[in-house]
């Protein structure tokens, strides 16, 4: 899948929550969005991912930034790792992975030593007016969040 590049129109995206709701990013024009894509809720490394960005996400919303998280999980299996977690951003269900792949996180991927397809553990930086600012493919999920603030400039 084509990769998405800095300066180009972000991919609507309108995928049902954990809660059941549905996020639209055309709804949050005018604001600053960080989507991240990560293969399976409650795993070892999503955990720690999703763990960083909660951990996080008080000065990301500060600096003006809404998170979105987005698997292939079914709303059920996103609602219960939401819970166990305490994650209060939205975790965005794409069991089609229509809008993984949209983004440009669908793909082949090495893990140790068997190529597989899947998501792609990726984050894209969206502005204000729904261009992407910043697109970061084959992340680790260790430590991911710190680089992001310290490239973004958020303390």
């Amino acid at each position: 899948m084509p990769r998405l590049a800095v300066g180009e129109p972000a991919p609507d995206l309108t995928l049902p929550t954990a809660t059941g709701d549905q996020v639209s990013l055309r709804d949050l024009r005018g604001r600053s969005v960080v989507v991240y894509f990560y293969p399976a809720a409650a795993t070892p490394g999503c955990t720690t991912q999703a763990c960083d960005f909660r951990d996080s996400l008080a000065s990301l919303t500060a600096a003006g930034y809404t998170v979105l998280g987005v698997s292939p999980d079914p709303v059920d299996k996103l609602a219960t790792f939401a819970h166990d977690q305490a994650l209060t951003f939205p975790l965005l269900s794409d069991p089609d992975h229509d809008v993984i792949e949209a983004w440009g996180a669908w793909g082949e991927k090495t893990s140790y030593g068997r190529t597989s397809t899947g998501v792609i553990r990726s984050t894209v930086v969206v502005d204000p007016d729904g261009t992407v600012a910043l697109a970061q493919y084959n992340v680790r999920a260790t430590g991911h969040v710190a680089k992001l603030r310290r490239d973004l400039g958020i303390d």
